[in-house]
C-alpha cells in the first residue's frame, strides 16, 4: 500500500483521482459542508441550475481509486435508468 495517494495528492500533483481534467466538462459548482448529522445543502443556485426540487429523489454514485472513494456524483432518478449504461461503461472500461 505505499504506492496509494491520498486525495489531496493526487490533486496537488496535478490531477484529479478520478481523471477529470479541464477540457472534460468537470467542474467544482459549490463547496459544501457536513454538519455533525451529516447532512448537506445543495446551494439553490446549484438546485435551480440541476432542475432539483423539493421531494425529487437523487441517486449518489461513487468511484472508488485505490481502495478509497474519490469522488461522488448525484444524478436524478428519472434520469438514472437511460444513464447507467452511458455513465457506466466508459468507467468500466477505465478500469479493464
Amino acid at each position: 500500500m505505499a504506492n496509494k495517494k491520498t486525495i489531496d495528492e493526487c490533486y496537488n500533483s496535478g490531477g484529479s483521482p478520478c481523471g477529470c481534467d479541464q477540457g472534460s466538462g468537470c467542474r467544482v459548482e459549490a463547496v459544501l459542508s457536513v454538519d455533525e448529522r451529516g447532512q448537506m445543502v445543495l446551494p439553490k443556485d446549484v438546485r435551480e441550475k440541476a432542475g432539483i426540487n423539493t421531494g425529487n429523489k437523487l441517486a449518489l454514485i461513487s468511484w472508488e481509486k485505490d481502495g478509497s472513494i474519490c469522488c461522488l456524483a448525484l444524478i436524478k432518478v428519472e434520469a438514472l435508468s437511460g444513464m447507467v449504461k452511458e455513465v457506466l461503461d466508459p468507467l468500466m472500461q477505465d478500469h479493464d
